[in-house]
């Protein structure tokens, strides 16, 4: 590709293609300046799976807040070995943040917004300055703020690409029997999607995987792709973080 084509004239390269097709195209157009951005949760195994026939060497971040559930970690680990995937790195937060944030672990009690701030938001933010272009799994059938969800977009600079932002719950069901891959070990408990232990519970449906997160509340995202607000956050410095 040229060196800096137009966000328009990216979009029309890509348009039409969508899953493992896309990631190959983009892998192949960015080398070097692609990352895969993974929860390894209920849904994870489908855009992991297609990453290991294209790119199984591509850096895959996984973020691990310190919340997470012991079967995500467990999964995590499986995922990775049945699936072939050499690029997996594991961030964490700032254990500086943590101790002036966070010190005894319970503010996802009384500030989740926060929480998500020093445990996600931040850490990410550190983890992809190094890449131009991030593949994530998000999808239109979430809703919210994903409900018009584009397969390429640009946010501070990063192309954002969605290979399944037009799969459905069908679309992701048929291709894990498809493709024998192993399902997250709370989804037989009723877990549809999965994030941190203390603001996940069983809940949800196939096509409303997401109302076991933050229940009670009307917080939808974590912010590592959005704000709370819905609008595309902003890129986190140091000192933006240091200031809330």
């Amino acid at each position: 590709m040229p060196d800096n084509p137009s966000f328009n004239a990216i979009v029309e390269r890509y348009a039409g293609i969508e899953g493992r097709d896309l990631i190959a195209h983009v892998v192949k157009d960015y080398p070097g300046r692609v990352a895969l951005l993974s929860s390894f949760g209920a849904e994870s195994a489908v855009l992991l799976h297609m990453l290991s026939e294209v790119a199984p060497d591509l850096p895959v971040l996984f973020l691990d807040t310190g919340k997470l559930f012991d079967e995500t970690i467990a999964y995590r680990d499986r995922l990775v070995k049945e699936l072939g995937l050499t690029g997996l790195r594991v961030i964490a937060p700032d254990a500086a943040d943590l101790a002036r944030n966070d010190p005894d672990g319970a503010l996802h009690g009384s500030n989740t917004d926060l929480c998500c701030h020093i445990r996600k938001t931040v850490p990410l933010a550190r983890a992809t300055e190094d890449f131009d272009v991030l593949i994530s799994g998000r999808k239109r059938f979430h809703g919210a703020a994903r409900s018009d969800l584009g397969f390429v977009s640009e946010q501070d600079g990063k192309l954002k690409i969605e290979p399944l932002a037009a799969f459905s719950a069908l679309d992701l069901s048929n291709y894990v029997q498809a493709h024998h891959l192993p399902s997250h070990p709370l989804k037989s408990f009723g877990y549809h999607s999965i994030g941190c232990a203390p603001c996940t519970v069983a809940g949800g449906t196939e096509d409303d995987p997401r109302a076991g997160r933050w229940q009670g509340s009307d917080k939808t995202e974590c912010g590592i792709h959005f704000a709370a607000n819905g609008q595309i956050i902003r890129t986190v410095t140091r000192a933006a973080a240091d200031a809330r």
